[in-house]
């Protein structure tokens, strides 16, 4: 079986062996141990990544301990992180399965990016991959849901995916590997496990080679996709434009490509948004600007000609201060950078990403917050003061980019810059400014 995954690896390039380290997702079941086995046994350099959603009480207690005496065993380093997977699911309004995976893969990513790491595996193989098919198939999908799991998808990979769940058995058995059991596996409470049960069992009994004719067919399947993939990928090209606060597409360009709904549909499935909501999406072209829809992870906005698109936050806001004499602030994923300078001689930037600030004028500590309802400033270049919401208005922000939108205040309250867009003329640079603050936008 070693030979098997080596090949597998080196065919589909998943990651090199001998170079690369990978994070290895292990939840402390069959399947992810044989994985942190075999990767050990051909040479990976590997760290090992375990979640606790806080759903199963002593028993995912157990779990997390036992993952970390299995990463001490391989000498590997280790990572966990215990989420408010319920909490999350609740506020964000999708289902606890949801929850989980968007929780673990942006964590897993996070994770791989801090360390330096090649790749993410996970120990899917070739029943989950007939499972995710169905499941698919029963709630509708197109040509990438008909492919089923990817061997390769970004970062992550699925070294086993070229195996069977009996291949995995045999080699736990075979080398005398202790994993633990998860009961919800068998809970008929979610749907994958009712397929799992009661479907496969029967479509196995019509065709016992089930698992292997249906990563066949998810492998046909593939190849029509990239047909579909350079069309939509040509399409993307001249329709999209990405810029740090968001993602847009021309409406005018989606609209002359041939199925119109399809092709967006393929645009849009990287920020989770389903067929029926593109759909609606594309019935929204003729209409008013404003009109938005929600994914689990994105906003979109129908805004004049264009879609604007951007992440909804999975925390809340919270209010960041900057002290005197600090260099950095990072807050919810914004990056401030502040430096002092000598006024004399000082060429304010031109950029809107940096903010000039006449310091002798701030009190400190400065505190970066959410724009809120009833905010005013007084704009560069104004003498009177400017509601906040109007101003964004003026200067035609997208709706769901307000939502982004951040305010650097004074410890007196006086917002001094909203960031990005505009300094307040109280605290501007001139002639007779001694110390200058910048803050720049990263």
């Amino acid at each position: 079986m070693l030979d098997q995954v080596r090949q597998f690896i080196e065919t589909h390039q998943l990651f090199s062996l001998e170079n690369d380290p990978v994070l290895v997702t292990v939840s402390g079941g069959l399947d992810s141990v044989v994985l942190l086995d075999v990767l050990h046994r051909l040479g990976a350099q590997v760290a090992v990544a375990h979640c606790h959603f806080g759903l199963r009480g002593e028993d995912a207690d157990a779990d997390e301990q036992f993952v970390r005496k299995l990463a001490k065993q391989y000498d590997a380093p280790y990572f966990a992180e215990f989420f408010q997977t319920k909490a999350f699911a609740e506020r964000e309004g999708i289902s606890t399965q949801m929850a989980a995976r968007l929780l673990r893969y942006q964590w897993f990513e996070q994770v791989r990016a801090r360390e330096g790491l090649a790749a993410i595996a996970t120990a899917h193989h070739q029943r989950d991959q007939a499972e995710t098919m169905l499941l698919n198939l029963t709630h509708g999908t197109g040509l990438a849901g008909l492919h089923g799991i990817q061997a390769k998808n970004g970062a992550v990979v699925r070294p086993l995916l070229g195996l069977g769940r009996d291949d995995l058995h045999d080699y736990l058995v075979a080398n005398g590997l202790r994993w633990r059991e998860d009961e919800s596996n068998d809970s008929p409470v979610y749907q994958r496990n009712l397929l799992r049960h009661e479907v496969l069992p029967v479509l196995r009994e019509i065709n016992p080679g089930l698992d292997h004719t249906m990563a066949a067919t998810a492998e046909r399947v593939g190849g029509a996709e990239e047909i579909v993939r350079r069309y939509v990928a040509d399409t993307n090209a001249q329709a999209r434009r990405d810029a740090p606060e968001a993602t847009y597409f021309s409406i005018a360009l989606l609209q002359n490509t041939a199925a119109t709904a399809l092709v967006l549909h393929e645009l849009l499935r990287p920020f989770g948004f389903s067929w029926v909501v593109t759909k609606e999406v594309v019935a929204a072209f003729g209409g008013l600007s404003g009109k938005q829809f929600d994914s689990p992870t994105h906003r979109l906005v129908k805004d004049r000609d264009q879609l604007v698109i951007t992440p909804r936050r999975l925390a809340q806001y919270g209010t960041f201060q900057l002290a005197e004499g600090q260099d950095d602030l990072l807050a919810d994923g914004l990056r401030l950078r502040a430096s002092a300078h000598d006024g004399a001689g000082y060429a304010i930037p031109r950029s809107r990403s940096t903010a000039a600030l006449d310091a002798d004028k701030l009190k400190f500590p400065l505190t970066l917050r959410r724009w809120q309802e009833g905010d005013w400033f007084m704009p560069l270049g104004m003498q009177g003061k400017k509601h906040l919401s109007n101003f964004l208005i003026d200067q035609k922000v997208p709706l769901n980019l307000k939502d982004d939108v951040r305010v650097l205040a004074s410890a007196d309250g006086k917002i001094c810059w909203v960031v990005g867009l505009r300094v307040d003329d109280r605290f501007k640079v001139t002639e007779e400014t001694a110390r200058v603050l910048a803050v720049q936008r990263l």
